[in-house]
């Protein structure tokens, strides 16, 4: 965009899902529904790993990982939104806005680092079972999950920086229900190449990178699941890897989803209904998955309640 109207900006208005006034109560019922439902839904899955001495192995110290940044995620948006539908308010500060955007994509960038860890430790179960134990050792979890965190952490703070350097004009509004990397760049008046170049570059790091580590991953998977002669074993090598691939798919199948409607018509409503699904449904729908297709889960949440 070009230079023109250049001011010192100290908020940002955020249009939310309606403009319809009488549509915020069932939006904040909704949305608050939904926090609640995923709030409570990944801290049970935190709890029952951690009380069930059972479960003190790999997949299910990730998957903790997995539920406390499925919490984090969700509380970068929603709260804000919920305030703003309670408050008649659409402006969220500059240094609010800054903030939001930072955490959420230190948060979706963790999910995603940690689904493609997931994937590798399920490749190690099933093709490699005998030297399971060895190679994802105590120390070598820990040393995936730190390395997940910094990549995260780094590519959060580096467009978080980024921002920091443009200028904005009059206009400040945009249709979403929060700070989207995206979207606050599209506002600005000065030059994005960079932004724009760092977007791209990141997208390899935090986006094809993973999926191409959770593809060959599964694949390795698959070719060792067919070798396996009985039908009782394919089946439980399945079962070993279905509620992970489930959680897989919607992920990336929602991101997608965002990607391609906002490539379509950027700056539309309906690419920010579409974002809804991957910032508020996947979180809310992961701690279902992983309780619902696993026994273990559901012995665990049992004594909880017991």
């Amino acid at each position: 965009m070009e230079p023109g109207n250049q001011t010192r900006v100290s908020e940002f208005i955020l249009l939310g899902l309606s403009e319809e006034t009488e549509m915020q109560p069932l939006l904040f019922g909704l949305f608050l529904s939904m926090y609640l439902v995923t709030f409570i839904g990944n801290l049970l899955i935190i709890l029952a790993i951690i009380i069930d001495s059972h479960l003190h192995t790999p997949m299910y110290f990730f998957l903790s990982n997995l539920s406390f940044a499925d919490i984090c995620f969700i509380s970068s948006t929603v709260p804000k939104m919920l305030l703003n539908i309670q408050m008649q308010n659409k402006v969220i500060t500059y240094e609010g806005c800054i903030t939001q955007m930072y955490f959420f994509m230190l948060f979706g960038g963790f999910d995603n680092f940690l689904l493609t860890v997931m994937a590798y430790d399920r490749f190690v179960a099933i093709c490699r079972p005998l030297h399971y134990t060895v190679i994802m050792n105590p120390k070598f979890c820990g040393l995936l999950l730190l390395i997940s965190w910094l990549l995260t952490l780094l590519v959060s703070l580096l467009h978080s920086l980024m921002v920091l350097r443009l200028s904005f004009c009059a206009e400040l509004e945009f249709p979403h229900f929060f700070c989207e990397l995206n979207q606050v760049v599209q506002l600005a008046c000065s030059d994005t190449f960079l932004n724009d170049l760092a977007m791209y570059l990141t997208t390899g790091l935090v986006g094809v990178i993973p999926l191409t580590g959770i593809l060959f991953s599964y694949t390795k998977i698959v070719f060792s699941i067919l070798r396996i002669s009985s039908a009782k074993g394919k089946y439980k090598a399945f079962t070993i890897c279905g509620s992970h691939l489930s959680v897989v798919s919607l992920f990336y199948g929602t991101c997608v989803g965002v990607y391609l409607s906002s490539a379509a018509t950027p700056n539309s409503m309906a690419s920010t209904m579409s974002s809804v699904m991957y910032t508020v449904a996947t979180p809310m729908l992961n701690p279902f998955i992983y309780s619902l297709r696993n026994k273990d889960i559901k012995q665990a949440l049992k004594k909880i309640f017991s």
